[in-house]
């Protein structure tokens, strides 16, 4: 509790700092898209976002190579993402997570471009095929843990860090994916 005497007074400012920018979040830009659709008695959709990420709307630019897999594809947007992110993270964390996460997409995108090399004529060529579908997916998983222990360091953002979880998750399954497919594919030869 503050409390003013006359030896110690209270030190008011003589001029008030102008902000001009927006600082509401998103979360608080959906909660009064919220309050104003309640109120005018319409539906709300939540599904529906505010894209306010700089980064991830350079990203969505970059553009599909049709002579690439989906999820190779996916992997590129998602590193640049990871570098977009971190290159205006402090300095303090440059050599601990900003290093470890960048790495960790390019390793993610050199195991999918090996295993996506590798032809399946044999059971040897499919097993290591497999071993590289299934380095992919760990360095995602962590990826996902050094984001998740950047974004409780403050080198990342919430919103920032709830972005490369979704993009990994999605990078997941379609590794899945590809894993499965590559498994009836191999059946149906066989």
């Amino acid at each position: 509790m503050l409390q003013v005497s006359r030896a110690n007074n209270l030190k008011i400012p003589k001029t008030i700092e102008n902000i001009s920018n927006n600082l509401n979040s998103v979360e608080d830009k959906m909660a009064v898209k919220r309050a104003i659709a309640i109120a005018n008695d319409e539906k709300f959709s939540s599904n529906e976002t505010i894209v306010d990420d700089e980064e991830l709307k350079r990203t969505q630019k970059i553009p599909f190579n049709a002579n690439d897999l989906i999820v190779i594809t996916h992997v590129k947007k998602l590193g640049a993402y990871v570098i977009a992110v971190t290159e205006k993270s402090p300095k303090k964390f440059r050599g601990v997570f900003v290093n470890r996460m960048q790495n960790y997409c390019l390793d993610t995108l050199e195991y999918l471009l090996e295993a996506n090399f590798i032809r399946m004529d044999s059971i040897e060529n499919k097993k290591k095929r497999e071993e590289y579908q299934k380095e992919a997916i760990v360095k995602l998983k962590l990826l996902g843990y050094i984001s998740m222990v950047a974004e409780t360091s403050s080198c990342i953002l919430k919103r920032q860090y709830k972005e490369i979880t979704r993009q990994l998750a999605e990078g997941i399954n379609l590794i899945s994916a590809w894993k499965k497919s590559d498994d009836e594919r191999f059946r149906k030869k066989s």
